[in-house]
């Protein structure tokens, strides 16, 4: 019989269940997953089936052995049907290991199945869904809502398929002893399935609440206990008040922490007394009959027995659509994220690039970025409705060209739209009006790993992972040898710091890479560009983060690989403008000058404004 607190457990979580329409085809796209399992779905069925008889045989012949013993029977009956139990338990561990191994496979691989769609969807997305999307809500699709799906085959599906037949035998079995006492026995279904109608509820709001206590004390421990956390705690907070907070918020958890517990043994207590009465009711009905004459001593065990095996397939059917409803939404939320189509797509015939030096060309190039509702969903952002504002231009009518082996550096104020205009050109966006050529073809033509060989980026942000320095390079070229990588370390000044490091390249960096200055974390970065040795470069303030004597070492370097190279630059020191070829100014979307370095000057416009505020210095 399965326990009270396991039925508990069943039982919240059913009200957890949200209330939400299925969409069509919903089912029928479960089904597709579950067609890869069938075989071991169709042998867990069937020993399921198998355990559930076993429950039912194993009270009829306990009530066969006490009559046996009464009518003082053969002794070699008592022994065989002591055999017989025995084997038929050694069958029942049997099946019930062999089960949870089908079980574990078929739910852990329904979960790599669903893990690795949405994971290898989600790549595909473009920038904008990352920008918009809450992390936490999109991990847990591939958590929580993965697992939840899960259970649809390895616990739900099981589960009524041997509570039917359970349920099917033991009324079958008990009709055939006693009509009288199984419809009496029935009476009391009520008291049973009441207490977990009415406190179910009440604990799964308690649970929530918990859970919500919970997340907003970890929420705070998080926070505080990071590194600038601390920091600003330490220079600005006060310890004291900090401690009552987080006092105040541990002690939610703890109040409610005792009401839950409270409410489970009240539940557990009130299940155990209607059990109990329930036998009370079939040893009293059937003692009296059986001392009428009407049944004898092992058909009231083997009713009392199967007693125990009834209301818990009745009170787990009466749930059953609950469960599914559960397990089916938690399969919609994950297909929600997999039917979201990617706004940039791969060409279904991708072009190649042409051999030799590569230009870049921005032909009447306009751009305005997407609304929430073209790439993202409410559900991840944690609206109820998405924002379907957008589409107002931010890039106006661009064209400009970069012939091959050249350096184009852009200049302006902050928000004018330089970095946006980088962005293009990899295809983190896609322009909105005109086209963006590579060697004469348009990137949209391009295969993703093409436009990835041949246009290597180096962002201001330098985001590099934790994981090792060597891990972090590979990312531009998997195959490379350890000369290479410190080749490409030493052409962006960092070998010594690496090398100084305990484990050298296999050195962890940590979160964000904190065990490294923001110049380190931002040479690194550049030598992972210079180690994929594209084509053409994109830098998008590359240096802002050096000091005077690192940029200057680093600029050293970038100047070496810009050599011979098509370079996209946004400038932003002095050092950088006077390299280039060509310097576009750029404002409100807009190129409004463009020449070098002594031609704007002359020029005595917008350049020549930002200079005497912002170069000058240099």
């Amino acid at each position: 019989m399965q326990s009270a607190h396991s039925m508990m457990r069943t039982a919240v979580s059913n009200h957890k269940t949200p209330q939400t329409s299925i969409q069509p085809g919903t089912y029928r796209r479960i089904l597709t997953y579950a067609t890869r399992h069938k075989r071991r779905i169709a042998s867990f069925l069937t020993l399921s089936v198998a355990s559930a008889v076993i429950g039912v045989l194993n009270p009829v012949l306990a009530g066969d052995v006490v009559n046996a013993i009464t009518g003082g029977g053969p002794v070699a009956t008592v022994a065989w049907l002591a055999v017989a139990i025995g084997l038929l338990a050694i069958a029942d561990a049997g099946i019930s290991i062999t089960n949870r191994y089908l079980s574990s496979q078929i739910g852990e691989g329904l979960i790599f199945d669903l893990r690795t769609a949405v994971y290898e969807h989600v790549q595909k997305m473009p920038i904008a869904f990352f920008n918009r999307t809450r992390t936490g809500a999109l991990v847990s699709r591939l958590n929580s809502d993965v697992i939840g799906a899960q259970r649809a085959f390895s616990n739900t599906l099981s589960g009524i398929v041997s509570n039917i037949v359970s349920l099917a035998l033991t009324v079958g079995v008990m009709v055939s002893i006693s009509w009288q006492v199984t419809a009496l026995s029935m009476l009391l279904l009520p008291l049973f399935i009441i207490p977990t109608r009415l406190l179910s509820g009440k604990l799964a709001a308690l649970q929530f609440r918990a859970a919500e206590h919970n997340a907003d004390m970890s929420t705070r421990m998080t926070e505080r206990f990071s590194s600038g956390g601390a920091t600003l705690i330490k220079l600005f907070g006060n310890p004291q008040a900090e401690s009552e907070e987080f006092g105040r918020r541990a002690g939610q958890v703890r109040d409610v922490g005792v009401k839950v517990a409270m409410l489970q043994s009240t539940f557990v207590s009130s299940l155990t007394l209607v059990s109990a009465l329930a036998l009370a009711l079939v040893y009293g009905i059937g003692g009296v009959q059986a001392v009428l004459g009407h049944l004898n001593a092992g058909q009231v065990v083997t009713l009392a027995l199967l007693l125990t095996r009834l209301y818990t397939p009745l009170t787990m059917l009466a749930n059953a659509r609950l469960d599914i409803m559960s397990a089916v939404v938690s399969f919609q939320r994950v297909f929600e994220v997999l039917d979201v189509v990617p706004l940039i797509a791969e060409p279904a015939e991708p072009k190649p690039l042409p051999r030799g030096g590569l230009d870049v060309k921005f032909s009447n190039v306009s751009f305005a970025y997407p609304s929430a509702d073209k790439v993202s969903l409410a559900s991840l952002e944690d609206v109820s409705v998405l924002d379907t504002r957008g589409g107002e231009e931010v890039l106006h009518s661009l064209d400009f060209t970069i012939p091959a082996g050249h350096t184009v550096a852009m200049v302006g104020s902050s928000g004018a739209g330089k970095s946006t205009i980088a962005s293009l050109l990899p295809r983190l966006y896609d322009v909105t009006q005109g086209s963006i050529t590579i060697g004469g073809v348009d990137v949209r033509d391009l295969s993703f790993a093409t436009l990835r060989e041949a246009v290597g980026v180096v962002t201001q942000d330098g985001h590099v992972f934790h994981e090792s320095i060597r891990s972090n390079l590979a990312l531009a070229k998997p195959d490379a040898t350890d000369d290479e990588l410190r080749q490409a370390l030493d052409r962006a000044q960092l070998h010594d710091v690496i090398a100084a490091l305990p484990d050298g390249l296999d050195t962890f960096i940590g979160e964000r890479g904190y065990r490294l200055s923001g110049g380190e974390r931002q040479r690194l970065t550049i030598a992972r560009m210079l180690l994929a040795a594209p084509e053409i470069v994109v830098l998008d303030e590359a240096t802002s983060a050096l000091d005077s004597t690192n940029e200057a070492a680093v600029q050293r370097a970038l100047t070496q690989a810009m050599t011979g190279r098509t370079a996209l630059v946004i400038a932003h020191r002095l050092s950088t403008i006077r390299q280039a070829d060509t310097i576009l100014v750029v404002e409100a979307g807009r190129i409004v000058e463009s020449g070098s370095h002594a031609q704007l000057l002359a020029l005595g416009g917008r350049y020549a404004e930002l200079y005497a505020t912002q170069f000058a210095s240099d």
